[in-house]
């Protein structure tokens, strides 16, 4: 399998300023022109690269100036706190972020707040009796139903599987808030069919490597287990890769949520049975948007929502 990278930050990047470096201490490129930070999970994701397209274009659309960062690897939440910190001193207008921890970015955002620096966030809530607690506060919310997005995968699978099935699950990072409500929808979906059962549900860290190693172990421990869903796509098809080396390709009902083109390909390539599509891009492109209008002094609703739907 592949070896993971070093835990460093990616490196920020300008919306429409190709390979140009940042200027020092925060200052905009274009004089005159506010600066909006996205901070995403990584930029070793394709869902934060669309995520990052979408900002870009609304960066450019919006007369704004965009510094991109994340950390290398999602679960590295120290590191994207470390991120955020040093853009607040470096004294940006706005930040849109999309948390690696809905608890542990709660004492950035409180920073934020104090330097006046408002913060949209994006993809993962913010917890909100956390943030409540620490007397912090967030401009709205831009992101999918996590929640529906899972039961419509355990809607599918139930379907799918005539209300029989010996079931892992492959969840995210423990206490993500983002894999916890996805997990929550599939297994509502499930209730009231006893013979849907759950026999394996193991966190793989929304990672490829890691989904192919926890599902290889799964199989191993339950053999008969005939269907999969996993809190995103990566892995999902880190799992497809497990099944294919265990010989069970087309055996084994796989779900995932992302819709990532390499998981719609094996849609329709019938090795995965579907998977539960946002639009990242999207998320990015109104997170910098209502950045621009938060800074002209408008305010956005608590929460806008941008559409989920399955993949068949």
């Amino acid at each position: 399998m592949k070896k993971l990278l070093p835990l460093v930050a990616a490196a920020a990047v300008l919306a429409g300023c190709g390979k140009k470096a940042e200027t020092t201490a925060g200052a905009p490129a274009t004089p005159g022109k506010p600066v909006v930070a996205l901070v995403v999970k990584t930029l070793n994701h394709p869902f934060f690269i669309d995520m990052q397209r979408g900002a870009e274009e609304a960066a450019k659309a919006a007369g704004v100036e965009l510094i991109v960062q994340a950390a290398e690897r999602e679960i590295d939440v120290e590191r994207q706190m470390q991120i955020i910190e040093n853009l607040i001193q470096r004294k940006v207008n706005a930040l849109v972020v999309a948390p690696s921890g809905s608890r542990e970015i709660v004492p950035v955002v409180v920073k934020a707040n104090q330097a006046g620096i408002p913060v949209l966030v994006v993809d993962t809530r913010v917890d909100a009796p956390a943030l409540q607690a620490a007397g912090g506060k967030t401009a709205t919310f831009i992101g999918s139903d996590n929640y529906e997005g899972g039961k419509l995968a355990g809607e599918f699978m139930l379907q799918k599987m005539g209300g029989q099935a010996r079931i892992a699950i492959l969840e995210g990072i423990p206490g993500h808030e983002t894999g916890d409500q996805r997990l929550r929808g599939f297994r509502d979906a499930l209730k009231g069919s006893p013979g849907m059962v759950v026999v394996a549900s193991q966190p793989a860290n929304w990672e490829r490597d890691q989904g192919y190693n926890v599902f290889q172990n799964i199989l191993q421990a339950h053999p008969d287990v005939n269907a999969m869903f996993a809190a995103n796509d990566l892995m999902a098809l880190g799992a497809l890769e497990a099944i294919a080396a265990a010989g069970k390709t087309g055996q084994i009902t796989v779900i995932g949520f992302d819709a990532l083109e390499e998981a719609r390909a094996a849609v329709k390539k019938g090795t995965m049975a579907g998977t539960v599509a946002q639009d990242p891009a999207q998320m990015g492109r109104v997170g910098v948007e209502w950045a621009a209008r938060v800074l002209k002094g408008e305010t956005p609703p608590a929460d806008i929502a941008v559409p989920i739907q399955f993949v068949k």
